[in-house]
């Protein structure tokens, strides 16, 4: 397939020097769950109901080896390691894999102990030590040495409901969770300890939550169609909720330098905050 075989027009935005391209990446023989890219921006990984996890040239639109088979259910979520070098995935099956970005296959076993679906996953990008968190349909979230292969401490515990999204912040000492228990909760990662209360304020279950790069504030996203911004430090709601979509918003992340926020929703439309 050439190089960007089809291009679309920017229909509304404020930036018309965006480039109005896209590329299709087909390979997948079922949905696509999740996305991601690696930190160079070279690779792109994603992970499907075909139980599988794929690794893409972002710049020629191809395929990079097979496809990393291993898991028994759908891949639910997928994510780079900072250097590139490990790709996460966790899945249907309950499980969380890790795999060798370059060679294709997973390293060390596989990790178990969640009980229900593993819903979202994600690396810390501390430099220091390389963890892994999962959040799951069991309710729990847990961190996992990625090196060892084993689960550091017992399973954190504190929402009501299935664990949606979970992420690092960037220095690595906090995981930001989302639930469908209606609350964001941060946690101590070290210690595996709620810091102060959950955040209150979303009407519907939380999809998507994430730090801002200086990890000094939380963007989330919830089917009760709003995204929210929440100061990290001092656990409360940064004015009111951002209204706009008609629908469920399935993701929401901070631009690099935190100046924009992005959300994706089930009304079929992309924001930009």
């Amino acid at each position: 397939m050439p190089k960007f075989s089809c291009s679309v027009g920017i229909s509304v935005g404020g930036l018309r020097e965006w480039p109005a391209v896209q590329q299709a990446l087909e390979g997948h023989t079922g949905m696509v769950l999740s996305v991601g890219f690696s930190s160079d921006g070279k690779r792109v990984v994603s992970g499907s109901d075909d139980k599988t996890v794929m690794i893409w040239d972002a710049e020629r639109g191809v395929q990079i080896g097979g496809p990393l088979e291993g898991h028994t259910g759908g891949v639910n979520s997928v994510g780079f390691s900072s250097d590139g070098k490990r790709i996460v995935s966790g899945s249907w099956d309950k499980t969380v894999r890790i795999w060798d970005a370059e060679r294709g296959v997973q390293i060390g076993g596989t990790l178990e102990g969640h009980t229900g679906w593993v819903n979202s996953v994600g690396f810390s990008s501390d430099g220091k030590r390389i963890r892994i968190v999962s959040g799951s349909s069991d309710k729990t979230m847990r961190i996992w040495d990625a090196e060892r292969g084993v689960q550091i401490g017992g399973p954190i515990e504190r929402h009501t409901d299935q664990v949606m999204s979970v992420g690092f912040s960037s220095d690595g000492k906090k995981v930001v969770s989302g639930s469908d228990d209606k609350t964001v909760r941060i946690w101590d990662a070290e210690r595996g300890i709620q810091i102060g209360g959950p955040l209150e304020g979303h009407t519907g279950g939380v999809w998507s939550v994430g730090f801002s790069s200086d990890g000094k504030r939380i963007v989330s996203g919830s089917s009760d169609w709003t995204v929210r911004m929440w100061d990290a430090e001092r656990g409360v709601q940064i004015g009111g909720p951002l209204e706009g979509h008609t629908d469920w918003v399935n993701s929401v992340e901070f631009s690099s330098d935190g100046k924009w926020i992005v959300s994706g929703s089930d009304d079929k439309t992309v924001r930009i905050w």
